[in-house]
């Protein structure tokens, strides 16, 4: 059994879905598609799990049952391809509410009929897994039902305490201090345990309330090696210039972006799902530098964040750190919705549930794959965040998915 622990902070925050759409070069077939997902879910337990509460020790966990519990949906009505309007119009059907995971899977698939392709769409709660999992999982999909695969079973690690990060990681003297500060602060208020059922009675109405517009824009083969081109002159990354580009036309200061951190993980198992990834912020203000200048500072700025695990792994040392029922009520007390100072410093000040003003990127890498004619990714819209960005590159062709408020 695994228990929600860093998760947690994923656990009581609204618009906690994100997706992944792509188009398969396999003839729509029912049959096939039921069959592929059944396998998919034998092999990874997550797909079969509910959200598990255990109240003496109030602590949540993926409850893993016998049988799949994600929903999958066959459309009858065919679409013309990846750009069809149709397809964010599900994927605003299927956000449009607060997922109850305790009685709903945390994965919804669509299928379509394109011509002689299938498009699908893959929506998953980041319980399930973050974005890297995601298109690992999606890809993994594609082999089973495109190339007669069948994976295979994948068990679960996942962090289970602050001891499972590395020991150079411990949080900055004054983040600890206001951390061990809300949690006594949390035990004087002596507030009851912000429940499930309450913080999702809320979230439902949140989200059916807080509208956030997707976009999305293509960049060619052509046009992306273009822009390799001028990043390997300039030594910077793609995603160092889509970070400047975001500066210069958004004019903000601050842009939080994901890392990776299975490579860093001694007890990840190659193919799970789960969350492995962390967070963390990159601030500058120089907004009249040209766009390959500004790339260079961001360069040396990620790049000695990624090399430093105190800035590396705060975000994820403040959840493992924190009592989890000021975590559960982070949210809801920013909101005003539920009485705490405690947990309302932290939902202001640490993660920015305030006001949506924030802007992030999350890039998912490319990948090469003879049976995806196209994809893109959906990032989840953060109740913190104005603007984000989700980036995936597929067989040369870049896509980034806008989601604003």
């Amino acid at each position: 059994m695994e228990q929600i622990f860093t998760e947690r902070a994923h656990l009581m925050c609204p618009h906690m879905n994100f997706g992944i759409a792509m188009c398969v070069d396999r003839v729509f077939d029912p049959g096939e598609i039921n069959s592929s997902f059944d396998v998919l879910a034998g092999n990874h337990p997550f797909l079969r799990a509910v959200l598990g509460y255990d109240e003496k020790n109030n602590r949540y966990y993926y409850d893993v049952t016998d049988s799949s519990k994600m929903e999958l949906l066959l459309f009858g009505e065919p679409l013309s391809g990846l750009e069809d309007p149709g397809l964010l119009k599900e994927y605003g059907r299927l956000t449009g509410y607060d997922w109850d995971i305790r009685k709903e899977g945390m994965l919804k698939a669509a299928a379509w009929r394109s011509g002689d392709n299938t498009v699908f769409l893959f929506v998953f709660h980041h319980l399930l897994a973050d974005g890297r999992g995601a298109i690992q999982l999606a890809q993994e999909f594609v082999g089973i039902y495109a190339e007669s695969r069948t994976g295979k079973p994948v068990s679960e690690k996942l962090i289970s305490s602050a001891e499972d990060l590395p020991g150079d990681s411990k949080m900055p003297l004054i983040s600890r201090m206001l951390v061990d500060k809300a949690n006594r602060d949390w035990a004087k208020e002596g507030n009851e345990p912000l429940s499930y059922q309450k913080y999702h009675e809320f979230a439902d109405d949140y989200v059916k309330n807080d509208k956030v517009k997707i976009s999305l824009k293509k960049t060619s083969s052509d046009e992306l090696a273009q822009k390799i081109s001028g990043c390997r002159e300039h030594q910077v990354t793609v995603n160092d210039l889509l970070m400047a580009e975001m500066y210069l036309k958004d004019k903000t200061d601050k842009i939080i972006i994901a890392k990776d951190l299975r490579d860093n993980l001694p007890f990840y198992n190659a193919g799970s799902l789960g969350n492995y990834s962390t967070a963390f912020s990159i601030v500058t203000k120089k907004h009249d530098s040209d766009v390959w200048t500004l790339a260079g500072e961001v360069h040396r700025k990620v790049k000695k964040a990624v090399s430093n695990n105190k800035d590396l792994y705060l975000v994820l040392q403040c959840y493992a750190n924190l009592n989890p029922e000021v975590l559960d009520a982070a949210f809801m007390a920013a909101k005003g919705r539920f009485a705490s100072k405690s947990a309302e410093f932290i939902g202001k000040m640490f993660f920015g549930f305030g006001e949506a003003k924030g802007y992030s990127i999350t890039n998912l890498g490319k990948i090469d794959n003879k049976s995806i004619t196209g994809a893109f990714f959906i990032p989840p819209a953060s109740p913190a965040i104005r603007k984000t960005s989700g980036v995936l590159t597929v067989n040369g062709e870049m896509i980034e998915c806008f989601c604003e408020r």
